[in-house]
């Protein structure tokens, strides 16, 4: 019975959600169009499309699974923390601000953004050849995520129908973003945002009722204690058993999406005016109920102990946890949580795999191996790109999965802590100082980069790595990032900016000139500042 609801509820998703890509493909006739939906998206499908790529099966099953079972209850910071720092903040500062710019240097990605930023052609590359490698680990993480669910769901055994799985999910995402592009993901985030929202709820009313109810779990889950610690009740206190270690998740999960090139991709397509403040409202309570319920859920995950899966050494499988906890739902309820994750899981792969192939063709081989490419070719290349990225994640995850070397919050953490500790200083540091250096960026990258690359390959080749947790890790690259790019522009040369207002088009460019007025006495301050 549970096999046959959730079947049915996967085919109309499915149906919904191929529909959607045959409708936009009729509207996605340049690269803009394919890249940034011409501008133009709203409020509601810019903050949707941001929190459904924000949160999937990564943070659902991964990271809701390990940080519940290692923190408790008070992993629900993590969620707190995403949606007060990581929506919130992301939003006000970054939002207007990344929209004008990007838009006055006709940057359409991010290596394209350091490029015109700097005048170098150098950094557009290095930056892409960035996203490209390190976005391929964070996407095999969400296909173990999803992985994990089907097997809970349906009881897969077989390596053959595990491949399968991560083969059918591969095609699915691969078709609806090659018809439409990014207007296809944002109206299909869109739905798929509703869809968790009700989703997440639900289950975490559910798993508790499963437990006697709230009080009775919180109990329960008291008495439990944790290894290594004399705290009385620890998976139930304010902040846990490990503060620190839990504010490395918090700063990971949180200042991680300022500099994530797919997350803040969504500032440049989204209109300007009201449309950012609400964004940042709607994208914020999105946060809290879809992050903060997720590790909340997580919490409980300790009452399940003697049914999870444990590895031959004692310790729990963590990607295990959350789908042990699922399996004791009503039939309905697992096809709803199938296609929630499910949901949650697309959007993030179609944001992942469109910044990937976009970035790679438009900053890197666009001028670089083919030189003036049209506009139909571009298209052409990015949508091979999208089949060719996606492949390579799909391989990874399947290696993954039936190894011990990583599990899906390590994934994460490699992914994000190169891609936002490289990226995250220069960015953010650009978009309103004028006195920021091309060789500040230089050693952010490098920095970025170079410390996760020495900490993932002494940890796959069974050394001691220099920082224990690649979560931390990550989180220690971020704040680098933001401290290296102002130090090492006090000593080196400045390149200021000034915003340059477009051609007016249209009611877009129009009610953007009106921004503009203001931003350019901004900018004017800025410049003249630098020259000092």
């Amino acid at each position: 019975m549970t096999t046959a609801i959730t079947i049915g509820m996967i085919i109309i998703y499915v149906a919904i959600m191929m529909g959607i890509g045959v409708y936009t493909a009729r509207q996605t006739r340049s690269v803009s169009d394919f890249v940034l939906g011409s501008h133009s998206v709203g409020s509601w499908l810019t903050a949707f499309a941001y929190g459904t790529s924000y949160f999937s099966a990564v943070v659902f099953i991964g990271y809701a699974g390990q940080f519940g079972w290692t923190y408790g209850v008070s992993a629900a910071w993590v969620g707190i923390g995403n949606a007060l720092l990581g929506s919130l903040l992301a939003w006000i500062v970054l939002g207007r601000r990344t929209r004008i710019m990007t838009q006055s240097l006709g940057a359409k990605t991010m290596p394209e953004y350091f490029e015109k930023r700097w005048n170098s052609k150098g950094l557009k590359i290095a930056a892409a050849l960035i996203v490209f490698v390190f976005l391929i680990p964070y996407t095999a993480s969400v296909y173990n995520g999803l992985s994990r669910l089907f097997n809970m769901a349906f009881q897969i055994e077989s390596e053959g129908a595990y491949k399968i799985i991560i083969i059918v999910m591969a095609l699915l995402t691969a078709i609806y973003v090659i018809l439409g592009g990014y207007a296809a993901t944002a109206i299909n985030d869109f739905i798929q945002g509703i869809v968790m929202l009700l989703g997440i709820i639900a289950v975490i009313v559910a798993v508790i009722l499963n437990n006697g109810g709230f009080s009775e779990a919180i109990i329960s889950l008291s008495q439990i204690p944790a290894e290594g610690s004399a705290m009385q009740g620890p998976f139930v206190s304010f902040f846990g058993p490990d503060l620190f270690n839990l504010l490395g998740v918090v700063i990971l999960t949180s200042l991680g999406t300022w500099g994530l090139p797919q997350m803040v991709q969504k500032f440049y397509a989204i209109k300007t005016g009201p449309a950012i403040k609400q964004g940042a409202i709607i994208s914020t309570i999105f946060a809290f109920v879809v992050a903060g319920g997720s590790y909340f859920l997580g919490g409980f995950g300790r009452l399940y102990e003697g049914q999870i899966e444990y590895a031959a050494n004692g310790t729990p499988i963590y990607d295990s946890i959350i789908p042990t906890m699922l399996s004791t739902l009503p039939d309905v309820l697992i096809g709803l949580v199938i296609v929630l994750v499910l949901s949650a899981s697309m959007s993030t792969l179609s944001s992942l795999v469109l910044t990937s192939s976009s970035t790679l063709t438009i900053d890197f081989i666009n001028g670089n191996i083919i030189k003036n490419m049209s506009e139909k070719k571009q298209l052409v290349w990015m949508r091979g790109l999208l089949v060719v990225f996606i492949a390579i994640s799909a391989l990874i995850a399947l290696f993954q999965y039936h190894s011990s070397v990583v599990f899906i919050a390590q994934l994460m953490g490699y992914s994000w802590g190169a891609l936002a500790g490289s990226f995250l200083g220069p960015f953010l540091w650009g978009l309103y100082s004028g006195r920021i250096s091309k060789a500040s960026v230089w050693c952010s990258f490098a920095v970025g980069v170079g410390l996760t690359a020495v900490n993932m390959g002494l940890a796959l080749s069974g050394g001691t790595p220099l920082i224990a947790s690649p979560i931390n890790c990550g989180a220690l690259c971020m704040i680098l990032s933001l401290v290296i790019v102002p130090v090492v522009s006090l000593f080196t040369p400045a390149v200021p900016f000034q915003i340059k207002p477009p051609t007016p088009e249209s009611a877009i460019d129009r009610e953007y000139d009106r921004e503009l007025a203001q931003e350019e006495l901004e900018s004017a301050t800025v410049s003249a500042a630098a020259d000092v």
